[in-house]
């Protein structure tokens, strides 16, 4: 059984159509990098910033605007992404991961917004606070 050789230009299902090669892709991978710290203060360090707390507190959506807004992002953002509280705070936590240089997996971003997410949105803004932004 031999084995013939397809040429180089491919004929579509359409009558008139041929495509002799495929656009070339300029297009870099783009390969995370670790995180080089930790965050700068803990997950349960609330108290270390009383009007944060008091604000996640008391005025959380204001908060989370605020963050948002504070990343560069639509400060509606929050009220745009599925599932309101947790649902924001997992691109949110991984983003100021990645601008800060801080270790840590999505999963982990998962986790901790989904079960403390008052305590996220604190250390977010401290975090950011300490990162001047």
């Amino acid at each position: 059984m031999a084995v013939s050789q397809q040429p180089k230009t491919a004929v579509s299902q359409q009558p008139g159509m041929a495509v002799s090669q495929q656009p070339a892709s300029n297009q870099q991978l783009i390969v995370p990098l670790e995180g080089v710290r930790n965050f700068s203060t803990g997950l349960c360090g609330c108290l270390s910033s009383p009007c944060a707390m008091i604000g996640t507190c008391c005025f959380l959506p204001c908060m989370m605007c605020r963050l948002a807004d504070r990343m560069g992002e639509c400060c509606c953002m929050p009220y745009c992404v599925h599932c309101y509280c947790f649902g924001c705070l997992i691109p949110m936590r991984t983003k100021v991961r990645t601008m800060g240089g801080i270790r840590g997996t999505i999963c982990q971003d998962c986790l901790a917004s989904c079960f403390c997410c008052p305590c996220v949105i604190c250390q977010l803004s401290r975090e950011m606070d300490n990162m001047g932004l």
